[in-house]
């Protein structure tokens, strides 16, 4: 079994900005990307940003300029750095991790979910 842990969530106000971690643990072989999603009330989760193995990114257009996500390939870690935060970036912000087990079986995990509010 594989489980990601997210920290890093809080208030701030807008223009500031956050660090949001995220670690994963268990039963890994290999993990092919991580990221983070987020979700408003009643939506569907949308992803911001993903990073793989190799170390491609991708961002969701309305954090391009402002978030960066960084892996640690060897601590099995995802970071995510926000800057300039608008009000609009308030959510829960979930992080995920996609690969194998040691058992050979594909994995995506999901962590709990970490607030993150800006205020105006």
């Amino acid at each position: 079994q594989v489980q990601v842990v997210e920290s890093g969530g809080g208030l701030v106000q807008a223009g500031g900005s956050l660090r949001l971690s995220c670690a994963a643990s268990g039963r890994i072989f290999s993990i092919n990307d991580m990221g983070w999603y987020h979700q408003a009330p009643g939506k569907q989760r949308e992803l911001l940003a993903a990073v793989t193995s190799g170390g491609s990114t991708h961002y969701a257009d309305s954090v391009k300029g402002r978030f960066t996500i960084s892996r640690d390939n060897a601590k099995d870690t995802v970071d995510l750095q926000m800057n300039s935060l608008k009000p609009e970036d308030s959510f829960v912000y979930y992080c995920y991790a996609r690969g194998r087990d040691t058992e050979g079986r594909n994995f995506q995990t999901w962590g709990q979910g970490t607030q993150v509010t800006v205020s105006s």
